[in-house]
């Protein structure tokens, strides 16, 4: 369980992502070359250049820098995430937030920038991954979503920015956050996903980047009040006022749309807990599930003897990933005490984690004040510091 969203977003109710509908500038012909000339520059002042994602032809243009490679491609081999060299690979980075909440709060797709700047401030963190929450009636273009927010333009906005990610060395994991049943507008994370919309989510998520090789699929964000029965096969196992879908058939329908990649699946309450993940794991044809693990001070599962006695066996037999990760819920007294201790645990362990959250909140848990990575007090400047020196220390090995 995380912080919650603040209540009014920080960037406006008329903010909009990068590379939206430009003006255009009618220039009329007065007769005059001179004053033809002067109008014309004035117009494309008035105009302006193409955004960081849109050409002038209208496709979108990656920034250069350290881009991902065939030998990167992520599988999962035993108990690790490796690249198609066989190279271990463990997922250090941040969580993006907004993509799951800006389009039905009707002020955009993100809660910031997706422009080629950002990303490369991510990378500068020198982080490897990135975690998108995604919105289910968003990305289907259901329940009177906004069609400038949903549908069409919610799944090239999504596609863009993982584009971006990977061309600055970045992996990305695509996790189903927002859902609810029927005709309900999908306004927060549900206990479980629902049978009306998350398959269908699913089938199109898979197809859509079903040739990326740089992308893990989250199953389901944060799974909460449910037992395992319910969580592995849902429908008749949940009582929960709707008809739930479990691990299982996500895991399922992924598949038989084509998608190889690995799939992160979390646990119960709220992901902290792993403890029953290995007995009532789904069956994965390929054997490429990964288990997901979040955490905050607060959490019930929250020393280091719980995650000796909860998370070590399940990592005995598949990656784990700290989808989530950051200190307790109280902005009286910010601190990175908790986060440190959990990222020396992880790092002896080889666990992966992408803290919460690269937003500009305002909260103990945000990362930076500013997009450009300025960090946010001592909790990002720790978070910067550790992954700078994890970098220092892989090219002092080389």
């Amino acid at each position: 369980m995380r912080e919650p969203w603040p209540a009014v977003p920080r960037t406006g109710s008329g903010w909009r992502p990068p590379g939206g509908r430009r003006r255009r500038a009618w220039v009329r012909w007065l007769g005059l070359g001179a004053l033809l000339t002067l109008l014309l520059l004035l117009a494309g002042l008035l105009v302006g250049r193409p955004g960081p994602l849109a050409g002038r032809s209208g496709v979108t243009v990656l920034p250069r820098g350290p881009a991902l490679r065939a030998q990167d491609a992520l599988r999962v081999t035993g108990n690790r995430l490796a690249d198609a060299t066989g190279r271990p690979v463990v997922l250090r980075g941040v969580n993006y937030s907004g993509a799951e909440y800006a389009c039905v709060r009707g002020f955009g797709i993100f809660d910031g920038p997706s422009d080629a700047a950002m990303v490369r401030a991510i990378a500068g963190w020198h982080a490897s991954s990135v975690r998108l929450l995604l919105n289910e009636d968003c990305w289907l273009g259901i329940n009177g979503v906004n069609p400038a927010d949903a549908g069409a333009a919610y799944r090239r906005a999504i596609v863009d920015f993982v584009r971006l990610l990977h061309a600055q060395g970045l992996y990305a994991e695509i996790s189903l956050a927002w859902t609810a049943p029927g005709d309900r507008l999908a306004l927060g994370q549900a206990p479980m996903p629902d049978a009306d919309h998350a398959l269908a989510f699913w089938r199109s998520v898979a197809a859509t980047f079903a040739r990326d090789p740089f992308v893990v699929l989250g199953a389901y964000g944060e799974p909460h009040d449910v037992g395992w029965s319910c969580w592995l096969r849902g429908g008749a196992a949940c009582q929960l006022g709707y008809e739930a879908v479990g691990m299982q058939q996500i895991v399922d329908t992924i598949r038989s749309a084509g998608a190889t990649q690995p799939i992160a699946v979390p646990g119960i309450d709220f992901a902290n807990d792993l403890s029953a993940w290995v007995a009532y794991r789904p069956h994965d044809p390929r054997d490429e599930l990964v288990a997901e693990f979040h955490l905050y001070g607060n959490n019930r599962c929250a020393t280091p003897a719980c995650w000796d006695r909860e998370e070590v066996p399940v990592l005995r037999r598949v990656p784990l990933l700290t989808g989530e990760l950051g200190e307790s819920y109280d902005d009286s007294r910010c601190g990175a005490s908790f986060l440190s201790e959990y990222l020396a645990w992880a790092d002896a362990h080889g666990v992966g984690y992408q803290a919460w959250t690269w937003n500009t909140w305002g909260t103990c848990s945000s990362l930076i004040r500013g997009f450009d990575g300025t960090p946010a007090g001592v909790y990002g400047q720790t978070y910067r510091a550790h992954l700078a020196a994890l970098a220092r220390s892989a090219r002092d090995e080389r």
